[in-house]
């Protein structure tokens, strides 16, 4: 009779409630734990591999001159139109385009479309450019760099780098960050000078407006410091790319899927962070008034 009772399916599953309860409490609890649990593995992850640099680039440098290629240009059939550089460089002038038809039609409601030159010269170098360059780096060789340190996890590789006495993230880390500490100036100088090209040739060409006039207002409200600080943006920005995308491609896991989607929480942390750096950047150099003066 007792034995009855103890094992009816009404007293099994009230007996069984808090063993449902406690797990979900313990899941929700675990939340928040386990994501400073992953900030404290990137944070590591990102100091071994600044870390790794030096080492990588003096003693790998044949393959820090190899990633410095194909990171610009690109590799195989895709160097013509797949590269880096090319890339940046589309996306770039299309937005310099926009910000030129854009800003002379607005501008122009109100009768002072002759300063087109100054939108130019103040939101290519402060927001436009860094902006385009860092979702360029991210979709090019931040993808690429995710993809291929994934398959090279899935593969085995890394651990039989390991096996062979190599520092697996000075070879595979070390040298792309060092790669693309190299390529991001003369990339980003490419940007800048084909946004401004497009914005010009928008302006003058197309939309009629004089050579002259806007060359006086592009000169005089272009700040040659707000183009260091751009190029301060931009290598933050990149190495923030590079420490992410490296990190998920690094400890990609799950076979080709596990590597899709590492690629996809690499690029959508990348983008996150070039927004987040575009921001404190504009609060800490430029501050609440924006260190500009627009006076006639």
């Amino acid at each position: 009779m007792v034995l009855s009772l103890i094992s009816s399916p009404k007293i099994a599953r009230h007996g069984s409630s808090p063993s449902v309860i406690h797990p979900r409490l313990r899941r929700e609890i675990g939340r928040p734990v386990g994501a400073l649990g992953r900030i404290g593995d990137h944070a590591i992850f990102y100091v071994r591999a600044l870390r790794s640099v030096p080492h990588a680039a003096f003693h790998y440098r044949r393959e820090t001159i190899r990633l410095i290629a194909e990171t610009s240009m690109g590799a195989g059939n895709l160097a013509l139109i797949g590269g880096t550089v090319v890339i940046v460089g589309f996306l770039t002038l299309a937005t310099g385009s926009t910000l030129a038809v854009q800003g002379y039609s607005t501008l122009g409601d109100i009768g002072i479309e002759a300063l087109t030159g100054f939108l130019s010269a103040f939101i290519n170098v402060r927001i436009a450019a860094p902006v385009v360059v860092g979702i360029g780096l991210a979709a090019t060789f931040g993808a690429g760099a995710t993809a291929q340190l994934g398959a090279m996890r899935i593969s085995e590789e890394i651990d039989a780098l390991e096996s062979l006495g190599i520092n697996p993230v000075a070879y595979v880390v070390g040298t792309r960050i060092a790669a693309g500490m190299v390529v991001i100036a003369p990339l980003y100088a490419i940007a800048l000078i084909a946004s401004f090209a497009a914005c010009r040739f928008t302006t003058v060409i197309l939309l009629g407006q004089s050579s002259g006039l806007y060359a006086h207002y592009f000169s005089t409200f272009l700040n040659p410091l707000d183009l260091v600080w751009s190029f301060v943006q931009a290598f933050v920005m990149a190495l923030l790319i590079l420490l992410i995308h490296t990190h998920f491609g690094f400890f990609a896991s799950g076979g080709p899927a596990g590597v899709g989607v590492a690629v996809g929480d690499a690029v959508r942390t990348s983008l996150v962070a070039v927004v987040t750096v575009t921001l404190l950047v504009a609060l800490a150099i430029y501050g609440s008034n924006g260190n500009f003066n627009l006076s006639g």
